[in-house]
């Protein structure tokens, strides 16, 4: 086959070019500290990338999702700690009423003060955290209590449910039932306003209230050791996340961060060959008339 000078000269331009996509390559790994910059640097790469970024998208999403598993944890917690604290003080009235220096008039006084308490109670229970009604069940539009009303305790009892890991929902609400209702179709509110009832008309033993009240203060317990337990998972599957989330960055960086030591050999490498490979061009072109005429 016969080689001509144009083919020299064409074969040495398409060499040149590709000598120039390869220290753009290098530059641009140098400059962005990445082993590609588009996907059709590296498929796989890429592929890979999407995959690790997706996981780690997960990851994130899952931590959101505890952030606001624990702020309905925390605040069901400490409303249920006032509630309890409003039991405890219920108790002392009824104690300080039940002896026998107490007369009429004080009973009265008495009475206004766990009415207020009763009031309270109720006002914990419509605890919202943002615009969502905690001790409601999934109906978190609706106050749960309404001392005017009918409604002396929550209809909807459904547990919220959030994901916090993959394949993994955990409830973060407090079931209501759980400490207000009693026995014999009773509620905590219905009880204590047969305790204010009493204590107006001076009429009876005030024991079985002791009784009564200490039932609904180991209900109130009940709940938040169930809720602790709770908690205490919760913790630990952010510790888990979180050890999911340093690891995904890590394989993340392994995939596509460049290494830099090799980055820079391969470059000043690409250097020196296209300075050769322009040298050795400039002999295989031919001189010209042009060049004799100078």
């Amino acid at each position: 086959m016969r080689v001509t000078q144009s083919m020299l000269t064409n074969n040495m331009m398409r060499n040149l070019s590709t000598s120039y996509e390869r220290l753009g390559k290098y530059q641009d790994q140098l400059n962005t500290q990445k082993k590609i910059t588009k996907p059709s640097d590296d498929p796989v790469v890429a592929i890979k990338g999407m995959r690790y970024r997706t996981d780690l998208a997960e990851i994130e999403q899952y931590q959101d999702n505890l952030t606001e598993a624990y702020t309905w944890m925390e605040s069901s917690d400490d409303a249920l700690d006032k509630v309890s604290q409003a039991l405890l003080r219920i108790k002392e009235l009824t104690v300080q009423a039940s002896t026998g220096s107490n007369g009429a008039e004080e009973k009265k006084s008495i009475a206004i003060e766990v009415e207020q308490l009763k009031r309270h109670i109720a006002t914990v229970v419509n605890t919202k955290v943002g615009n969502k009604y905690i001790f409601h069940g999934t109906n978190t539009t609706e106050p749960p209590v309404n001392l005017e009303g009918s409604q002396l305790i929550p209809t909807s009892t459904n547990a919220v449910l959030l994901d916090v890991s993959k394949g993994v929902k955990l409830d973060v609400n407090v079931d209501p039932v759980s400490f207000l209702q009693g026995n014999n179709s009773k509620n905590i509110f219905t009880e204590l306003g047969d305790l204010i009832n009493n204590l107006n008309s001076d009429s009876g033993d005030l024991d079985e209230y002791l009784s009564t009240i200490d039932f609904y203060s180991s209900k109130v317990t009940a709940a938040r050791a169930d809720l602790g337990a709770r908690y205490n998972r919760i913790e630990l599957i952010d510790d888990r996340l979180g050890s999911q989330e340093v690891i995904a960055n890590k394989i993340i960086s392994e995939n596509e961060d460049a290494e830099m030591e090799e980055v820079i050999i391969n470059l000043t490498t690409a250097e020196a060959v296209h300075r050769a490979a322009l040298s050795a061009g400039s002999r295989i072109i031919q001189p010209t008339l042009l060049d004799f005429l100078r």
